[in-house]
């Protein structure tokens, strides 16, 4: 299999939306990829207040006489084992992007990679044997020896799948599924020729 760069001429012939004009789409891919990264986001974090920790309500000693100051109880955020004071609680950082945004977004990285000169075409990726060595082989000798490479195609078969599973540095994944993130994150972007027609459509309007 021999791999050739992808052009702006030619992605413009496979009828992908090219984003050249300027700064149009460089917002809305720090948009997405913010609203991506607080998806992630568990917001499990929790603390007890003052009154959701185990303790007694008795006041700990009398409120005069003894010279201390007074206290009202062992629970306080002040005492050793009471509540926490403004301390986190679970809650939501998802945030929501517009589908218009998401395709902008989408369509402005996969323009910038292409102008640079780091998409590649290939007519078809395929490990017959199964073997991560094969795989290796494979993807070295279309995208040379870089640290990361995304191979973005149809469908891929369950040998190739699986020569690819053990293999850190490269990712399978599917035209439909791949996101803007990725399209920045990798060093080299190999795409089966016929990823090509659904990459075309999720930048058309």
């Amino acid at each position: 299999m021999a791999a050739k760069t992808l052009n702006l001429e030619s992605a413009k012939s496979a009828s992908i939306q090219l984003v050249e004009e300027g700064d149009r789409g460089v917002q809305a891919i720090h948009d997405v990829i913010v609203a991506m990264h607080a998806n992630r986001r568990s917001g499990s974090a929790n603390t007890k207040t003052r009154s959701e920790v185990s303790g007694t309500g008795k006041k700990p000693f009398k409120q005069k006489g003894t010279g201390r100051a007074r206290q009202g109880g062992n629970n306080p955020p002040h005492h050793c084992g009471g509540g926490v004071a403004f301390g986190p609680k679970p809650r939501d950082y998802s945030k929501k992007v517009n589908r218009s945004t998401r395709r902008l977004a989408f369509s402005k990285a996969l323009t910038e990679r292409i102008a640079e000169g780091d998409v590649l075409t290939v007519a078809d990726f395929a490990i017959a044997d199964g073997k991560t060595k094969s795989f290796v082989k494979e993807v070295n000798g279309l995208a040379g020896v870089v640290k990361r490479v995304l191979i973005v195609g149809s469908e891929f078969s369950d040998e190739t799948k699986r020569a690819a599973r053990n293999c850190q540095s490269a990712l399978l994944i599917s035209a439909n599924e791949v996101n803007t993130e990725q399209l920045l994150h990798y060093s080299k972007i190999v795409v089966v020729e016929s990823a090509l027609e659904t990459l075309a459509a999720r930048t058309g309007n």
